[in-house]
């Protein structure tokens, strides 16, 4: 009969528990035992009566023993009290209702014990209060239990849940007990075995962000890392970034570029750290950095942000280009810089100086026992020699740098051994401006907003996206929001939003000035490498150090003749030019003529092809010594034409410096850098 009744309600082939209790029920009051059937209903109502019964009995012994004591008294009383607050510390975890209804029930169950034992189970209005507070304290916690049992709203919920999982493509996947905390809930799952894998998670966020009605990134994942089918799902449904920090200062000023960098905040209030340098007791290595977004997006301003903590750290020097924007992004910075490169010839140079100084430095650091750079390596020798300080080569709009054919890709690959760390920061990271090969050396990457998915993937590893990672969600509607993906950092936080601080101009004034005396100087190593690899543009970059401003950069006006400044009452305010010339009087009557020629040609010197390149050797070290550094076939035919050599034997013999080293290709065609020779000593 109770397989038909299962049928006949639909419950199916496979009740639940509680159906097959309730069908046993059914059948047994069938049988005509309706005791057994009503015992069964009553039994989970009974413990608050039994409770209550067995207080009242108690009273009787207890007032045998205590009746009419004092120190009985106290000791009851202080039990009582004891007992409730015991109560309410247990309950901290309940709902605020079952806390107050426990400590309430055991208050109540005490206090009148407590007088029963004293003055005796039947003394006064103890009888009457027991005969209606017992029944009552009883019946509350009846009804409570019926109230807590709702058969009808547990089936709804559960059938919800699996409703939105199934139309997100995860039917089947048990959800556990959520952890709720302030604008933010995480939910583990289960996925069904042999159906589903945590990748099918990955690529259901969308839709589960679509179903909530939150932000396409509001919705992320943490995979189990020992399972495939477990992790958890993190719901942020409001944007907590929106309103910004403020630069907090330097987070550990004068300490070492080892110690991380405070740039930003995650949504979860936690500070945004990366590291630079390697650290060998953690197995952390050298960090190469990306950084991508699209104009407006803010990434300059976390470039900023990293380079304030940079710059007030001991043990560290920065080399930075901007060919684009010139000082505009560096800014104030530019003079606590050992180098600035604010053209394309001085990046060039800078990275043929990086690449010299790689071998140099990882030989120092290996003569000194050192299989990575460490905070100890910049520290002085016991012969009193200079130690050697990290180095940080930072390349703003590096996508003119790579479209005039310069590569990162060596550098990146190589550098890290040496305490070197590479930045990279442009808009579009794409295969056709930046090759594979230097975007998979690099290793870490900083995304700010981009322009759609596609663009995501240039910068942000497939495990950030996998987790929920969109920065093509804030576009450039969300300046310094970002994503950073970099080692020291732990996968689960990848797919965290953050944002940089907003730092101020006069923030990075107060760097540069308040700690130029902790910021460390280049080491001679280096510096040696740098100088045979870049000539004077990197001897004399002091010269541009101190220069803040774009204009005094680009040459003066009148063929790169300084304009005097005019006085405010000079004058040309009196219409008279310096020659002392009336511009409005009228000009004489001409009594002459004058007769125009070319200049007279030099007489051409008739040498030999060896003396002639004897010629060109001797011209380009007057060049050297005249500070030139960058010199083309056109500098020398002024010089060679008088010793009847053409263009094409000039070139000839330019591209034969090249060969030897003496020259090297710039991205201007026809145009070539002077590489300094080395002198034996």
């Amino acid at each position: 009969m109770a397989r038909k009744t299962s049928k006949s309600t639909g419950t199916g082939a496979n009740p639940t528990a509680e159906q097959r209790h309730d069908e046993q029920l059914q059948g047994t009051a069938g049988r005509g035992d309706l005791t057994g059937y009503v015992l069964h209903r009553a039994k989970p109502h009974l413990p608050p009566w039994l409770s209550a019964g067995a207080v009242g009995v108690a009273g009787v012994p207890a007032n045998f023993m205590w009746g009419g004591s004092a120190a009985a008294g106290v000791g009851l009383t202080l039990a009582s009290v004891a007992l409730t607050g015991m109560t309410w510390w247990a309950g901290r975890t309940t709902s605020s209702q079952r806390r107050l209804h426990s400590a309430v029930t055991v208050a109540a169950g005490s206090a009148w014990l407590t007088a029963a034992s004293l003055a005796g189970p039947l003394a006064g209005p103890l009888p009457d209060l027991f005969a209606m507070g017992a029944p009552a304290l009883a019946l509350s916690w009846n009804i409570r239990m019926v109230m807590r049992r709702n058969p009808d709203a547990a089936p709804a919920a559960e059938s919800a849940d699996k409703g939105l999982l199934e139309k997100v493509g995860l039917a089947k996947t048990l959800l556990r007990d959520a952890k709720v905390e302030p604008n933010r809930v995480t939910i583990p799952y289960q996925l069904p075995p042999g159906e589903l894998v945590n990748d099918d998670v990955a690529k259901a966020l969308v839709r589960i962000a679509g179903a909530l009605d939150v932000a396409p990134n509001a919705v992320r994942m943490r995979p189990d890392p020992e399972s495939a089918g477990r992790g958890e799902l993190v719901v942020v449904p409001q944007d907590v970034l929106k309103d910004g920090s403020m630069w907090p200062g330097p987070s550990s000023p004068g300490g070492s570029i080892a110690e991380p960098l405070n740039v930003g905040v995650y949504e979860h209030g936690d500070p945004l750290l990366m590291w630079m340098s390697g650290d060998p007791d953690v197995s952390r290595n050298a960090m190469h950095l990306l950084i991508m977004g699209m104009t407006g997006s803010g990434k300059s301003v976390s470039a900023l942000n990293a380079l304030a903590e940079i710059l007030t750290r001991r043990d560290v020097i920065v080399w930075g280009s901007d060919p684009v924007k010139v000082t505009q992004t560096f800014g104030p910075l530019i003079p606590a810089f050992d180098w600035a490169a604010l053209d394309m010839a001085s990046t060039e140079a800078m990275l043929a100086a990086l690449e010299a100084v790689i071998p140099a430095r990882t030989a120092w650091l290996a003569q000194h026992g050192y299989t990575q750079w460490v905070p100890e390596a910049a520290e002085p020798r016991a012969d009193g020699s200079p130690g050697m300080p990290y180095l940080v080569a930072w390349f703003e709009e590096a996508a003119k740098s790579l479209r005039e054919g310069l590569d990162f890709t060596g550098i990146a690959q190589e550098a890290r051994s040496a305490g070197v760390s590479l930045v990279v920061s442009m808009q579009r990271a794409s295969g056709y401006q930046m090759p594979t090969d230097t975007r998979a050396s690099l290793g870490s990457s900083w995304c700010h907003g981009v322009r759609d998915h596609t663009d995501a993937g240039f910068a942000l590893p497939d495990e950030a996206i996998d987790a929920g990672a969109r920065p093509e969600a804030w576009k450039d509607k969300r300046p310094g929001y970002n994503y950073l993906a970099a080692n020291g950092i732990p996968e689960g936080e990848w797919a965290t939003p953050a944002r940089s601080h907003n730092i101020t101009n006069g923030d990075l004034q107060d760097v540069t000035t308040d700690f130029a005396d902790v910021r460390a100087t280049i080491d001679p190593v280096t510096a040696a490498a740098a100088a045979a690899a870049a000539g004077k543009l990197y001897t004399t970059r002091a010269a541009l150090i101190g220069q803040t401003a774009p204009a005094t950069l680009l040459p003066a006006p009148g063929g790169g003749k300084d304009l005097a400044p005019m006085d405010e009452h000079d004058e040309h305010d009196a219409g008279i030019d310096a020659d002392g010339i009336d511009p409005e009087e009228e000009l004489p009557v001409p009594t002459g003529t004058v007769h125009l020629s070319t200049p007279p040609t030099a007489e051409a010197i008739s040498v030999s092809p060896t003396e002639a390149r004897e010629v060109m050797v001797r011209l380009l070290e007057q060049f050297e010594t005249e500070g030139r550094d960058i010199v083309g076939p056109t500098d020398f035919m002024a010089y060679c034409d008088q010793h009847g050599r053409k263009r094409s034997w000039v070139s000839g013999q330019v591209a034969r410096m090249v060969t030897e080293g003496r020259l090297a290709e710039t991205a201007d065609a026809g145009r070539y850098r002077i590489v300094p020779q080395l002198v034996n000593a």
